[in-house]
């Protein structure tokens, strides 16, 4: 039981027929036009105002797609539902308050509010209904309209920084076996840092690039990258031929630049995570709460993009080890460790650790703990950010205590 949620008979077929006419009309409406057929429906079924927030680029603020002021992530009980991945329901001025994450799956992309003189059990779960309705229809429309990336964005992005983002997926996927999710500043300056996560079966497919320099041809090459790397996985690569065909990509189109990353996959059964490693940082493992020292340290190989200096791309090796239920692995650019502050103190990869595993022993969503730590990686160098820092974390949780765990109150 909710608290404040007063308990009464169940509607009649007359919801579940306004329904049915709001699921169809949203096929045929424009990205803003389908607020106004879920006024319509909130209104016929006694709710009062309704209102849609998305995150903002940097996971700040909560933004209205309609009117009203943005809302501060931290704070706010529209962030508590953000940041917890929870309902929030609280006494307003008009009756009650309810305030419930937006997520595409295990994507967060913000909050719907909703005003009701009073709540009972049906039609919280009709509102809940509604959230996911509206996620599903935003992600759809977002994919051929810019009128939800225009609210989500306090200013111009970089033009390099548009073509990464044009190919970066969604912060966040998995299922309750497994979750990738992911995180990279400066969000409007970004030069050759990137990142990509896919889902295919049960084997969470992950990438980490760290392209040359901070310029277009950064951006462009950590863009072919990601491309060629996508090409090799849907034609069902190994990581090996994977690596080898990226390696092919940047010879053949970029042959005066390199980039370092890693690429990876976490088999959701049997919680095998394999890697190749081109010249990144190693992953870390994060086991029982505790950092495992030098777990994933292997011998280092050449950057991608170099072919004829080394071996050749297809006799990169695959590394294999096999998790422990609950064990996270992090992927991250040296941006993230080498981030100095005003007196040249490194964040350091102690604190970086630090960081996650005190967020674990909190049962914090790993969604969050990635946005508070780049939060916090952004203050300790004031806003400066003098190179990319990009963050992966998996965790492997067979039990199915993954994204969709209760989180703290």
């Amino acid at each position: 039981m909710v608290p404040g949620v007063v308990t009464v008979a169940p509607t009649d077929a007359q919801g579940e027929y306004l329904f049915d006419e709001l699921v169809r009309s949203v096929h045929d409406s424009g990205p803003l036009e389908v607020l106004d057929a879920v006024e319509a429906y909130a209104a016929a079924i006694g709710l009062g105002r309704i209102t849609v927030y998305l995150v903002d680029l940097q996971q700040r603020m909560l933004v209205p797609l309609t009117e009203g002021e943005p809302l501060p992530v931290e704070g706010t009980t529209a962030g508590g539902a953000y940041r917890s991945e929870s309902l929030r329901l609280v006494e307003g001025d008009g009756g009650l308050d309810l305030w419930l994450p937006l997520r595409d799956g295990a994507d967060r992309m913000g909050v719907l509010y909703v005003c009701a003189p009073l709540l009972d059990e049906p039609t919280l779960r009709r509102c809940q209904t509604l959230a996911a309705l509206l996620a599903l229809v935003i992600t759809s429309k977002r994919a051929y309209s810019d009128t939800y990336v225009r609210h989500t964005r306090a200013r111009p992005v970089h033009l390099r920084t548009e073509m990464l983002r044009a190919f970066l997926p969604p912060r966040t996927l998995g299922t309750v076996r497994g979750v990738s999710t992911a995180v990279l500043e400066p969000a409007y300056e970004l030069g050759g840092d990137a990142f990509d996560h896919s889902l295919t079966k049960d084997v969470l497919h992950v990438a980490i690039l760290d392209a040359m320099g901070h310029d277009l041809a950064s951006g462009l090459t950590a863009s072919v990258a990601m491309a060629g790397a996508r090409s090799a996985r849907r034609n069902g690569a190994g990581l090996r031929e994977l690596t080898a065909e990226v390696e092919e990509a940047l010879t053949t189109w970029l042959p005066e630049r390199f980039c370092t990353g890693v690429f990876a996959t976490l088999n959701l059964s049997s919680g095998v995570f394999s890697w190749v490693n081109c010249a990144h940082p190693a992953p870390l493992l994060i086991r029982k709460g505790r950092l495992s020292p030098g777990a994933l340290e292997r011998d280092s190989e050449l950057p991608l993009g170099l072919t004829g200096v080394g071996p050749r791309a297809d006799e990169r090796t695959v590394h294999e080890v096999r998790l422990d239920a609950g064990d996270q692995v992090l992927l991250y650019t040296d941006g993230v460790t080498e981030a100095h502050d005003g007196q040249g103190r490194m964040f350091g990869l102690e604190r970086f650790a630090d960081f996650i595993i005190r967020a674990t022993s909190a049962e914090e969503p790993a969604p969050e703990t990635l946005r508070r730590l780049i939060h916090s990686i952004h203050d300790h160098q004031r806003g400066s950010f003098t190179d990319d820092a990009t963050i992966v974390l998996l965790e492997w949780t067979p039990d199915g205590a993954g994204p969709h765990r209760s989180p703290p109150a």
